[in-house]
């Protein structure tokens, strides 16, 4: 029963795909229906008499009445709904608001509708289309689903609207899909421990030997599970062998009882992956899943450099990027598999673009998905059912082609993601292209890496500071940090220009093993959702890694005899 539920699942995806690339051979008169339906169901809430749009009747009038805002001019509208005042941003009733990560600002309040619902659904059973049809292609199975995202609320608003993250209010509202294509019942994201949660996700999941798809929200938060699996393997397999929850998890125990009723003794099972630890002396999911046929998580932006680490834990397996969204937007659909590019999500927003000489401009000139360029970037403003219009959240991306008329475009960073020892302004797309090329020339895995500016200096030095992976060695670090210096001057020419004139010389900071672990540790201790939760690869905050232990520092030979820096 469960497999035919899946495979109804997949066709109707498949329907919704096909639907979506029929959209794409027209993409401008597909945007201004959608944006003309949406001026009509939202003209008479409080914010759409306030911008005046039942006047509004074309996609030009639009674009010159209302403004480009940011956040700041929703933040009073978002905490009248969140108060429980009706028919301020949306007609419909608010059923749950999205909370952002806070991980670059404050926290965002974004309302939700069943309307609004609808759009991230269908875009995800278009990307489900998308990656189904990919694997049949390329003859992967696709079956049951690990995926350890928390599914538990914040709370509730003072108008008692549930509110949390968009990753745990689309698991609520799912719950019944839920049961057709994950591994582990839904009361396992129910854990408020992370540890916890993620041991009985494994738990059930490892007792399924033909699981094939592995999701996560970040690829960091993936290789963490790998982490959870190579640490507690022994206890997990005990577990499975015993059809029981070790005494030790810190588990609710209404949970506990619930979860402990569906856990039967799986002796076969508990005995075929103690030989692959025994075998292999660790537990990897490529090890434990033989059948490991797909990753799906995010790509693009940061990702890519902990994409670099999959390999050791999942073999060769692809990665599908799913949909590129946000908590107020959905912003783009994958298509293909290990691709980073992705589709404009034309059904799910009304989408206009940001040249970069129009960024700093009090009234900017926008521009639609048909006057794009390729390999040019943009921020993105984005008109919603979530009763956002024409909203700029930071995104820069670049566009990377085109899938019939719509744009793909992938995500290179958030608009304040700058750092500047003077003027050069060097992007987090910058520094990951510097550091996965490191990675390949030498060798060598980084757990994480963060770079920063010196506190006392002025100007001051960058300060790349790393942490190495579990068993790996710097044997070359004076090198490695030349080559950092040269690799960067090659992708970053303003940072070349100035680095030859006033940008004194990088420094190589060494952390000593569990420090990303401790950041990670503070942001969950700041109240950012664990499946948000992304790690800023450049920050101008100086005190950002304050505390933690450097075990070794190395400056170039240049600043070591005084020269240029």
């Amino acid at each position: 029963m469960g497999s035919l539920l899946l495979s109804l699942v997949t066709a109707v995806a498949r329907r919704t795909k096909n639907q979506f690339v029929k959209q794409t051979r027209n993409v401008a008169a597909t945007q201004e229906r959608f944006l003309l339906d949406l001026l009509r169901c939202y003209q008479d809430t409080e914010l759409g008499k306030h911008l005046g749009l039942a006047k509004i009747k074309s996609v030009e009038q639009f674009r010159q009445q209302v403004p480009i805002s940011p956040y700041t001019v929703y933040e009073p509208y978002a905490e009248r709904v969140a108060k429980g005042q009706p028919n301020v941003l949306t007609p419909d009733p608010v059923v749950y608001v999205n909370m952002t990560s806070g991980t670059t600002g404050r926290q965002k309040l974004i309302p939700a509708t069943k309307r609004s619902r609808q759009m991230l659904s269908k875009a995800n059973q278009t990307s489900i289309g998308f990656m189904a049809e990919a694997a049949r292609q390329r003859g992967l199975t696709l079956g049951k689903m690990l995926m350890t995202s928390s599914a538990r609320l914040f709370g509730y608003t003072e108008g008692g609207i549930p509110y949390g993250p968009i990753s745990a209010g689309t698991v609520r509202l799912s719950g019944w899909l839920h049961k057709q294509v994950f591994a582990h019942p839904y009361e396992t994201l129910l854990v408020a421990d992370s540890l916890a949660r993620h041991y009985v996700c494994l738990l059930f999941a490892l007792r399924d030997a033909n699981l094939s798809l592995l999701g996560a929200t970040f690829p960091v938060t993936a290789l963490q599970l790998c982490d959870y699996l190579e640490c507690y393997a022994a206890d997990l397999i005990q577990d499975i062998e015993k059809g029981a929850i070790a005494p030790w998890i810190d588990l609710e125990p209404n949970l506990r009882s619930r979860l402990e009723r569906q856990l039967k003794p799986a002796p076969q099972r508990a005995a075929q992956l103690r030989q692959v630890l025994k075998t292999h002396g660790t537990l990897t999911p490529k090890l434990a899943w033989t059948n490991l046929s797909l990753i799906v998580t995010a790509r693009g932006g940061t990702s890519n450099f902990y994409l670099e680490r999959f390999p050791h834990y999942f073999g060769h397996t692809p990665v599908f990027g799913g949909i590129y969204s946000s908590a107020e937007a959905t912003y783009g659909v994958y298509h293909d598999i290990d691709r980073d590019g992705t589709i404009l999500a034309i059904e799910s927003g009304f989408f206009e673009f940001l040249p970069e000489d129009q960024w700093g401009l009090e009234n900017p000139t926008t521009l639609l998905p048909s006057e794009v360029l390729l390999g040019k970037r943009y921020r993105m403003v984005v008109t919603n059912y979530n009763g956002l219009y024409r909203y700029d959240n930071g995104d820069v991306v670049e566009v990377l082609g085109f899938y019939n008329q719509a744009p793909i475009i992938i995500f290179r960073h958030r608009l304040g993601g700058l750092l500047s020892s003077t003027t050069e302004k060097t992007t987090e797309f910058h520094a990951i292209q510097v550091m996965q090329a490191l990675q390949r020339e030498f060798d060598l895995s980084l757990e994480n890496f963060c770079i920063t500016l010196s506190e006392q200096e002025v100007p001051p030095h960058y300060l790349v500071n790393v942490e190495l992976a579990p068993g790996q060695a710097f044997e070359e670090p004076e090198r490695f940090l030349r080559r950092f210096d040269e690799i960067l001057k090659e992708v970053h020419l303003s940072y070349a220009k100035k680095r030859a004139d006033v940008v004194p010389a990088p420094r190589l900071r060494i952390l000593a093993k569990g420090s990303f672990e401790t950041v990670r540790q503070r942001l969950l201790q700041r109240g950012i959702p664990e499946a948000q939760l992304k790690f800023p690869n450049i920050t101008e905050d100086r005190h950002y890694l304050a505390g933690l232990t450097i075990e070794r520092e190395i400056r170039m030979v240049e600043e070591r005899v005084g020269i240029g820096g």
